[in-house]
């Protein structure tokens, strides 16, 4: 088993819940010992191994309700020479299945590695366990690791709301979110009435523009006194297009990772620019109006890593559904292959079965209907390019669980 990709607040949910199903497996002699990767495939290239099995009760329910990646995690992008050597390495080490908790990238992984053993004939079983606060792997309805980031998002934006309210002025939160806007779209959720921010949302899958953005700000200043904003990290002025991020114009040089990607989340640079934009541009218009030297409160927040695995604010059903995705994908592997529906290799998907009352079920799916592509928030459920419509407050609700409802006095 290994963990892999950006850490969430419940990977080790499905970390403890593959560790419980194996070691049932193994009480009934269906598998000898298992292991633990640490790093990752930088764990199993390098044969940095530790057992798993035998381990205390008491210290997997800790661990499960730990957040962050208790193997350790990776950022290596592997290509087919890389998996070569873990494909290497499970052949040193006679390895049957491979479980690999992660997003596309690990996905693929698991894909390049599952044929190879194909093609050699090695009986190895791979099994992706999903797992991203981006929410962006297909065929499944979601994602492990959103609902938990996705309440502190809504959680957050609840707060900061509360904050703006009582001093008035102009907020903008950026928030995780390169080439899909789920996470930053859960910031609608700290709404109760029409007057709480978030008050305007800018997600990548829809175009952005510089003075359009100012205009919707003037709009709701003019009526509130007040504003919240949250943005994307990945806006971009052409949906889609990944070399319009509005974040590459003003960034100069920095962090790039192994995937090619510019760092965004550690950085504050988006949120400083669009504070100094609003506070300038909209500082001309009020004044215009006024007819007299006008200086806006205007502030940015970069939320950063805090969203993957802040403590406390866990989604229940984010939590359980983890664990039953790291359950499923040991009972998925240790499946006949030749019965129905089995797969050799693949991934653990979630279906919708209703939203209200929340249902769901697991399905096996084929890996290369996860590795590698993302998907986006579906365009009709953004409203007029800067919010949310109803039909994403259906889907993300119940991912997210109860929220606290705020008392005023005016």
């Amino acid at each position: 088993i290994g963990q892999s990709g950006g850490p969430t607040a419940v990977i080790n949910q499905s970390l403890v819940g593959a560790i419980e199903a194996l070691a049932g497996a193994q009480r009934q002699h269906k598998i000898g010992t298992f292991l633990g990767a640490r790093h990752g495939d930088r764990g199993i290239v390098s044969d940095d191994f530790l057992p798993l099995d035998n381990l205390d009760a008491d210290l997997l329910e800790r661990v499960g309700h730990t957040p962050s990646a208790a193997l350790g995690s990776t950022r290596d992008k592997p290509d087919v020479a890389y998996c070569r050597r873990i494909f290497d390495s499970f052949k040193r080490h006679d390895v049957r299945y491979f479980f690999y908790i992660g997003g596309n990238d690990s996905a693929d992984t698991a894909r390049i590695t599952a044929e190879m053993a194909a093609a050699e004939g090695l009986p190895l079983r791979v099994f992706h366990i999903p797992k991203t606060i981006d929410n962006d792997l297909r065929t499944t309805d979601h994602c492990p690791g959103y609902g938990s980031a996705a309440r502190f998002v809504a959680l957050a934006h609840m707060g900061d709301d509360a904050d703006n309210r009582s001093l008035n002025g102009i907020k903008i939160n950026i928030v995780m979110g390169r080439d899909a806007g789920w996470l930053t779209a859960a910031a609608v959720l700290a709404r109760h009435d029409e007057t709480d921010g978030p008050h305007l949302v800018y997600l990548p899958e829809s175009d952005f523009n510089e003075d359009r953005c100012i205009g919707d700000v003037d709009r709701v200043f003019t009526r509130l006194g007040r504003c919240v904003i949250a943005v994307s990290e990945g806006i971009r002025y052409r949906a889609g297009d990944k070399k319009s991020l509005l974040a590459e114009k003003i960034m100069q040089g920095g962090e790039v990772d192994a995937h090619g990607n510019r760092q965004l989340s550690g950085s504050g640079a988006l949120a400083d620019y669009l504070s100094t934009l609003v506070k300038e541009k909209l500082g001309q218009i009020v004044a215009s109006r006024t007819h007299a030297a006008t200086k806006l409160r205007v502030r940015g927040d970069t939320f950063g890593y805090l969203q993957r695995s802040f403590p406390t604010i866990i989604s229940e059903s984010d939590a359980a559904e983890a664990r039953e995705c790291g359950r499923r994908a040991v009972a998925y592997a240790l499946a006949d292959p030749a019965g129905p529906d089995a797969l050799a290799s693949g991934s653990v998907a979630i279906k919708r079965l209703s939203d209200n009352p929340y249902a769901i079920d697991y399905f096996p799916t084929a890996l290369g209907n996860v590795a590698r592509q993302t998907k986006p928030l579906p365009a009709e459920w953004i409203a007029n390019g800067n919010d949310l419509s109803a039909a994403f407050i259906r889907y993300a609700a119940p991912l997210v669980g109860p929220l606290p409802r705020p008392g005023r006095l005016f």
